[in-house]
Parts: C-alpha cells; structure tokens; sequence
C-alpha cells in the first residue's frame, strides 16, 4: 500500500496566475476589474505579477465580483508565501553547504556535539542549532575573534569557531556565583596545589573552586584545525569562561595555559575574548598573562634563590617544588623553557594527562 506524501512544489506560483487566467476566461480586464473593487488598476497588475500579496480585504472584494470565495484566494497566498519560504530556505542551506564542508563535522559527531549525518542539509541545520544562528553566515558575527585573520570559509577559522562554541555551550550549563577578584586571589594558592594531583582528582575541584569565584571552567577536546591550548572570555559581567584543551598534554603545558587564563581575567577587560595559540604568542598582552602564570606557579625571588644555587639534581627539584606545593614536572617544565635544562632532562618527571571524554 502506497504511503500517503505530502506534495511539495518545486516553484512558487503566485496567486495573481490564477487571477489572470479567471479574467481571461470572463473577458473581465484588468482596469475593469479595478473599477469593480475600488483597488488601482496598478495594484492588480502588481496582484497578477506576483509583485503584490492578496490581502484578506482584497480576497473579500475578489469574492463579492468574481463570486469565487475569499476562502480560496486566502489559501492561495499562503500556499504561495509557504512555498516561496521553503525555496528560498532550500535556496539558502546550498549557500551555507559550503561553509558547513570546512567544519569537522564527522568529528564533532562523535564528540555528540551534534547529531550525525551524512546529508548536508542536515549538517547546515544542525550546526546552525549548534552555534545558535539563523545562518552560518552569520558565525563570524557571533564569534568574531575565531575570523580575526582568517575568512569565513577558512577551515582554522570555523574549527576555532566550532571549539570555542563548544566552550561557551559547557559553560552556560555551570551555575557559579558573581565574580569575586579579591576571593579568586585568595584561592590561588589552593589552586596551584591541584597541580599535585590526577586529573580525575583535580578537574571537579578546580571547577567548583572557580565556580565559587564567578569563573566557569571547561575542558573541550582538542579538533583537527584548532591550535588553541586555552581561551577566556566573559558570558557577563559577573561570570568569566576559562576553556582548557585536553589534548594529552604535559602537566606543565596545562597547568600554565590554566594561569596563563586566568591572568586574562584577573589583568584584563572584561569586552575581550582571549586565545592563546601561536599566533598570539608575541602580543603583549599575552606576555603579560605569561608572566602571571610564570610567577603564581613559581614565585620569582623563591625561582631566583633556586637558579643561584646552581644544584639542579632530581632531588634539588623534588625539594624545591615541595617547598612550593607544585608538581615537579611544572618546575622541570620551567627550567627547560628557561633552557636552563636541555629539552630531554628530567622529562620522565613530567607528567602527561590522559582525558577521558564524558
């Protein structure tokens, strides 16, 4: 038995066709028929064009001459504004398509940040309801500082897009309480010592830490075509956004991106979204957040008695970074940065993270 399929036109026809070929059939003119409603011989013709809609005043007069009800007229116009909708929709998601090719989309799926689909009309949909947009031309809008050097089609760009959305999504779902400077400087010290333990230790500590100081922290998985280790930006006034990459990295790299973050909330404007990726590297204002995460995690005249020694065995450092209540690994992650050690010493003390996706 043949199922019942709903027909949809594949090009809008316009009332006013029908019109036409009604007036044909009564020999009625067009002025005529002007002169019998009371409308302009001009506003028919804009009618039987398509140029102008059939209002429900309009679909009355039409009924009272021409004895066709305004019921019909009525439904005409709509199923023609319906059908115009729907092509230009239509129209318009083959648009977008070719945004939607330069976003990971099978990546993201598996990540459930959207459903999957191998259809593009399904993509282009979905990621709109994804980034919150009516058009995906419109991301760059939404998310400015992903396209800050790169075009819209650009695939970095949308990748950095599509991760730091992610971010935004996570972080709307963290209930945290009015940002407190004063009370974020005095958790710093908690804060580093999470650097003693393992993720599945620490990652719903440093949350409810931060959350408690008006900061919503979130770990988004790296995705092909983003370099960003971390970013910050403000979701209002009273609540600050710190996204981390979980990216299997050292515990050194991740602990500094962590500070380096937060030097961005604590030192700068609340207007500005930060990304910290090689492309920023040299801006000083991310040399400023570089120096914060540098001297929380290891306090300069306590780094400067250290280096004077000039006693960098294993134990010196384990006794050094205890003294700190840090991790070693974030002081062998110093000394190598500083190039005080060769990249290849002391790196079994480095930890490096393994994330689970949940």
């Amino acid at each position: 038995m043949a199922k019942n399929v709903e027909f949809k036109p594949c090009i809008a026809v316009p009332p006013g066709e029908t019109l036409k070929e009604h007036l044909e059939d009564i020999d009625m003119s067009q002025a005529d028929l002007a002169k019998r409603t009371g409308l302009t011989t001009k506003h028919i013709n804009e009618i039987i064009n398509g140029k102008a809609s059939i209002s429900q005043d309009t679909s009355l007069k039409l009924e009272n001459v021409l004895g066709i009800p305004a019921s019909f007229w009525n439904n005409l116009e709509a199923s023609y504004q319906e059908t115009k909708a729907r092509l230009e929709a239509e129209n318009q998601i083959l648009k977008e398509a070719e945004i939607a090719k330069h976003i990971t989309y099978a990546e993201i799926a598996k990540l459930n940040w959207v459903k999957p689909t191998k259809k593009i009309k399904e993509k282009v949909i979905n990621l709109r309801s994804f980034f919150g947009v009516a058009s995906l031309k419109l991301v760059p809008n939404v998310i400015p500082v992903a396209f800050r050097k790169s075009s819209i089609k650009d695939a970095s760009a949308l990748s950095l897009a599509t991760w730091l959305r992610r971010g935004e999504i996570l972080s709307q779902k963290i209930e945290t309480r009015p940002f407190n400077k004063d009370l974020l400087k005095n958790r710093i010290d908690d804060l580093r010592r999470l650097t003693l333990k393992a993720p599945e230790d620490f990652c719903s500590k440093l949350e409810s830490i931060c959350a408690l100081c008006g900061v919503a922290v979130v770990f988004v998985p790296h995705i092909k075509g983003t370099y960003a280790h971390g970013a910050t930006k403000w979701l209002s006034p009273q609540k600050a956004m710190i996204q981390l990459s979980i990216r299997g990295s050292y515990s050194d790299i991740f602990w500094f991106s962590f500070f380096h973050e937060l030097g961005h909330v604590l030192l700068h404007s609340k207007k500005q979204t930060f990304i910290a990726d090689k492309s920023t590297m040299h801006e000083a204002i991310e040399q400023e957040a570089d120096e914060f995460a540098s001297n929380t995690l290891i306090p300069p005249k306590e780094y400067s008695k250290f280096l004077s020694k000039k006693d960098f065995t294993e134990a010196s450092i384990h006794a050094f970074a205890k003294g700190l209540n840090i991790h070693s690994g974030v002081v062998i992650g110093r000394l190598q940065h500083d190039e005080v050690l060769s990249f290849n010493q002391y790196s079994y003390l480095r930890t490096r993270y393994v994330w689970k996706n949940n």
